[in-house]
């Protein structure tokens, strides 16, 4: 089968940075917005889909009437589940939980939260179901992460290597099929 073009956009920055904020549905700024907007611009996408939470959606929103390409919402695409330690900065977590999660997240989960291996299923899902054509997906920096895992067989380890700040796409070649592939085309931070 054909290869198609997946954009991965990270969505812009929120009100209030520097939280762990998987399932805490946070304000994105104006300017995350924008920049998210001008980091999409001349894709020549022909399906566009977000994450359900609102820093995610919003740029979503303003992409699709920009492209006139219509949004399709998926909570498929949301940020790992951080349990307990949601809405809440990295510095109030237990430093040594934090620490042992960080390095494995499967056997670590933060309380009450998602494994790692739970969110690469999802977002393993729902790479299966897209059509076969230009696609940007506005998500968030871990479901980037599983995607990459899902798709290109990178460990947890050489996943903390990308640096995906707020409004980052990565763009990739994707073969679909029963054992779909993809090579990265670009990372634009």
């Amino acid at each position: 089968m054909t290869a198609f073009a997946l954009h991965l956009l990270r969505h812009g920055a929120p009100e209030t940075p520097g939280l762990l904020m998987g399932r805490t549905d946070g304000a994105p700024t104006s300017a995350g917005i924008a920049a998210c907007a001008a980091r999409a611009e001349g894709l020549g996408i022909e399906r566009l889909i977000a994450s359900d939470l609102r820093r995610s959606r919003a740029a979503g929103e303003v992409i699709g009437e920009a492209s006139g390409v219509p949004l399709v919402v998926d909570p498929r695409w949301r940020e790992l589940d951080f349990g307990e330690w949601d809405g809440q900065p990295a510095s109030a977590v237990d430093p040594d939980a934090f620490v042992r999660f960080r390095d494995d997240p499967d056997v670590n989960p933060p309380p009450g939260g998602e494994s790692w291996a739970a969110l690469v299923a999802r977002v393993s899902a729902a790479i299966r179901d897209l059509a076969p054509a230009p696609t940007l997906i506005v998500t968030h920096g871990g479901a980037m992460r599983a995607a990459l895992h899902a798709l290109c067989g990178f460990d947890q380890r050489q996943l903390w290597a990308f640096d995906l700040p707020y409004a980052a796409r990565l763009s990739l070649r994707v073969w679909p099929g029963e054992r779909s592939g993809a090579q990265i085309a670009g990372l634009y931070a």
